[in-house]
């Protein structure tokens, strides 16, 4: 959490430091974040992570004050993450859009970023595409697939010859499980069964396959 917020305060003092003289003396960063519902629990950490990183290091960069304005979106919710960075660019007037805990909502922001020219900082969804749709985003955490390779060819050097995988069936998740699956079986393992649900449901026994064996 302190290198991924540490690039966000290194992308803000990079974004403004050539400023002009006569800009205004705030900059205003949009957070985008999911405090309610199903992820508030990873939402309110990463917002914890931001309060923590401004108390250690100061709310100053570039000789400019930093004012936050957070917005909850909720869960994963592309439609609402949309608007709330419409009305941050528009009505709130920020310098800059960050947090996105979620893909969809990253990839629905991201139209915001590109139309209206802002930075855009993903501070944790992980889908690989997801920087490939503004020309003005970074991504300062990781993406899934480079933990998931790593997490297959470790099951598979020590002895996992069969497993179980359990997903929801969009692309945050089903793109790690196939890079999984296929580092796995490079290393002589395979996927027994696998279970794909629709997001925003319960696992349900109806989408999962038996193992096979």
């Amino acid at each position: 959490m302190h290198r991924l917020l540490a690039g966000l305060g290194v992308s803000a003092a990079l974004l403004f430091a050539s400023a002009p003289a006569g800009a205004q003396g705030t900059i205003k960063i949009g957070l985008i974040n999911v405090l309610s519902g199903q992820f508030a629990d990873a939402g309110i950490q990463m917002d914890n992570g931001v309060k923590t990183y401004m108390k250690e290091h100061g709310d100053t960069v570039a000789g400019k004050k930093i004012e936050v304005i957070r917005k909850d979106v909720g869960g994963p919710a592309p439609d609402v993450a949309k608007r709330l960075a419409q009305e941050l660019v528009v009505r709130d007037g920020v310098d800059m859009l960050a947090g996105f805990l979620l893909t969809p909502n990253a990839l629905a922001a991201a139209d915001v970023s590109a139309q209206a020219k802002k930075f855009m900082v993903v501070m944790n969804a992980a889908t690989s595409i997801i920087i490939t749709k503004s020309p003005y985003m970074i991504r300062s955490s990781v993406t899934l697939p480079q933990v998931m390779e790593t997490f297959g060819t470790w099951a598979a050097k020590n002895g996992v010859k069969q497993c179980y995988t359990m997903v929801t069936d969009y692309g945050p998740d089903t793109i790690p499980r196939r890079h999984s699956s296929a580092r796995s079986r490079k290393a002589a393992a395979r996927s027994s069964a696998r279970c794909a649900s629709p997001w925003r449901t319960r696992i349900s026994p109806r989408s999962c396959s038996a193992p096979r064996t």
